[in-house]
C-alpha cells in the first residue's frame, strides 16, 4: 500500500513489482514489423508508419498482458512514479509535430522513423528512473547512437530497416538484463 510517507525505496519496489516486460516486448514486435516492412513498402508509407509505433505498443503490450493471463496497471495505483511514467509518455507525444515538421522540411521520410525511434525510446530515461534499473538509461543512450549510426551508414533502400534493427537490439538488451518484479529498486535518487 502507498501512503504520503512511503520512502522512494518503497515507491521504486512497487513500481517495480507491477511492471511486466510486455510494454518491451511489444516495443520489440512493432519496430521488427516496421523493419521488415521498410524492404517492401514505399518510404513515405514507412515513415507514415512510424508514427503510429507509439499508438500501438501500449495496445499490443495490454493484449500481451490479457494472454498471459494478467492485466497491464489493473485498478490503477496510487504510485507517483508510475503516474510521473505515464506522464512522460503524454510529454513526449507532445514533441512528435518537430519530427514531423523536420521530416516535411527536408523531405526525407526516413528523418521520421529515426526521429520516432529515438523519440520513443527517450521513455526508458523515467522508466529507468522509476524503477531504479541503470538498464533505461543505457537503453535510451544505446539506442540513439544505435539509431543515429544506422541512419549515416546504411545505404539508402536499407536505412529504415538498419534504424528499425537498431531499436529492436536495444529493446533485445533491455528484455535480458531489465529488473523484473521482485528485484530490489535502487534507492539512490
Amino acid at each position: 500500500m502507498i501512503d504520503d510517507t512511503a520512502s522512494l525505496r518503497d515507491l521504486r519496489a512497487d513500481f517495480l513489482a507491477t511492471s511486466t516486460p510486455s510494454m518491451p516486448l511489444a516495443g520489440l514486435i512493432a519496430w521488427a514489423a516496421l523493419g521488415v516492412a521498410a524492404l517492401q513498402l514505399p518510404p513515405r508509407l514507412v515513415g507514415t508508419l512510424a508514427l503510429y509505433i507509439m499508438a500501438a505498443i501500449l495496445p499490443l503490450a495490454f493484449l500481451l498482458d490479457r494472454l498471459r493471463g494478467r492485466n497491464l496497471f489493473a485498478g490503477g495505483t496510487p504510485n507517483p512514479l508510475l503516474r510521473l511514467f505515464l506522464t512522460s509518455i503524454a510529454g513526449i507525444a507532445v514533441t512528435v509535430p518537430v519530427i514531423v515538421m523536420g521530416a516535411q522540411g527536408a523531405q526525407n521520410p526516413d528523418l521520421l522513423v529515426l526521429g520516432m525511434a529515438i523519440l520513443a525510446g527517450v521513455i526508458w530515461i523515467p522508466y529507468g528512473w522509476a524503477a531504479g534499473d541503470p538498464v533505461g538509461l543505457r537503453h535510451a543512450v544505446a539506442r540513439a547512437i544505435g539509431c543515429y549510426a544506422a541512419y549515416a551508414l546504411a545505404p539508402e533502400p536499407y536505412r529504415a530497416s538498419a534504424i528499425c534493427a537498431a531499436v529492436v537490439l536495444a529493446y533485445g538488451y533491455s528484455l535480458a538484463f531489465m529488473k523484473r518484479p521482485g528485484a530490489s529498486a535502487i534507492a539512490a535518487a
